[in-house]
């Protein structure tokens, strides 16, 4: 048999965490090879495109910064200066309170910027074919993985085999990696769907992002840049999964009609101007995010409602410690080690307070929405709870 091909890092998944890592990883200046069984789409007007956006906080910028991805995301980058949440828990869909989070009230920054994912995978996969010591193979998988004390080694899906010291899994919620090391996951399924598409609208969005409860789970409404010459927001509209079915189903005004109600008119009229794409809402951990030689990142170690940006946020964070730890030997027994001891407790942390305001998002009944309005108002208006959220959101003081 043929000796296999020999790197550093092996990153199995080309997703937006995984094309990320290996741009990060390269400029570390790690030898790295990426696969993944599908091209990246990188065009918003290509079939299967992602276009959902994500709020990148600032510390996920201090990785892009750190990897020289920044510099090619920034121009096309919203900033996200003030977080709004909106109870609209009434008898019509109303604003009836509203509480702001300013990042002024902790940083000079703003929390973060959004950013669209199908340009992300864009820029991410260009950083990357420019790096001599970063190698992606799209079209081609992880099929099976035996892993050793010195290091793993992969069989890929066009019969080339490669020996890693560390290989990173950020393959997915279904990873090959983790069922190829046998770590089970825990699921937890909500009964929802979420929708995500572009809008522009009347009134400018000034930087705020909009969260706005109801029933059946939070709509949100996130800062882009200028479409066309009109202010540009994306859309996250979760719901229970047989409402997401009848709105996929609405004529276009009908829809729209909708999605203005739902929306409580607190940027004028909302105009869709891509199309909608809509997933199921679920929760997952895995039981541990190690293995020999072996890192789990991103949705192959945790999946979460798409709640105060903490998904791919999480993410990034996996990243950066992983990168942190293998500046010495990447995927030594010791650093992986460390690696579970600080990632598991914190997503699991993380996880559980997602849960919490996705469930309490979701309340139907009128009374049940009159108590959690009170809740949140109190809550929201002590300044020092308010500056701990939002320091608590940003994963200030971890990691």
């Amino acid at each position: 048999m043929e000796a296999p091909h020999r790197t550093d890092i092996l990153i199995s998944g080309g997703g937006m965490a995984g094309l990320i890592a290996a741009a990060a990883f390269g400029a570390d200046g790690h030898r790295v090879i990426c696969v993944d069984p599908a091209p990246p789409i990188t065009a918003e007007e290509e079939g299967g495109a992602d276009l959902r956006t994500t709020a990148f906080l600032q510390p996920s910028i201090r990785l892009f910064e750190r990897s020289g991805l920044w510099a090619r995301l920034s121009a096309h980058a919203a900033p996200l200066q003030i977080m709004r949440i909106i109870d609209a828990g009434g008898a019509t869909p109303e604003a009836r309170l509203v509480r702001e989070f300013d990042a002024a009230d902790i940083s000079e920054a703003p929390f973060g910027y959004n950013l669209p994912n199908w340009l992300v995978r864009r820029e991410a996969a260009a950083l990357i074919d420019d790096m001599p010591n970063v190698e992606f193979r799209p079209g081609t998988g992880t099929e099976e993985l035996v892993t050793r004390e010195d290091e793993a080694i992969a069989r890929l899906s066009d019969g080339s085999r490669i020996a890693a010291r560390l290989v990173i899994g950020a393959d997915g919620r279904d990873s090959v990696i983790r069922n190829a090391l046998g770590i089970p996951v825990r699921t937890t399924r909500y009964g929802q769907k979420a929708l995500a598409f572009a809008v522009t609208h009347e009134l400018p969005h000034r930087n705020i992002s909009t969260e706005i409860h109801r029933s059946g789970g939070p709509f949100t409404l996130v800062p882009l840049p200028d479409r066309d010459g009109k202010p540009c927001s994306a859309v996250v509209w979760l719901e229970r999964g047989p409402e997401v079915e009848r709105l996929l189903r609405l004529p276009n005004d009908t829809f729209e009609a909708a999605l203005n109600a739902r929306s409580t008119g607190i940027l004028g009229h909302l105009t869709p101007v891509t199309r909608l794409s809509s997933w199921p809402i679920v929760s997952q951990l895995a039981a541990r995010f190690t293995g020999r030689r072996t890192a789990l990142i991103a949705e192959a170690a945790h999946v979460l409602p798409p709640i105060g940006a903490q998904g791919l946020n999480m993410s990034l964070a996996d990243l950066s410690l992983l990168l942190d730890l293998s500046r010495g030997e990447p995927g030594s027994r010791d650093s992986l080690d460390e690696y579970q001891r600080r990632r598991w407790p914190e997503a699991r942390m993380r996880m559980s307070g997602i849960d919490l305001l996705n469930r309490t998002s979701m309340i139907a009944p009128r009374p049940l929405r009159d108590l959690r309005a009170a809740g949140l108002g109190a809550l929201y208006g002590i300044a020092p709870v308010r500056r701990l959220m939002m320091r608590a959101g940003l994963g200030a003081g971890r990691d």
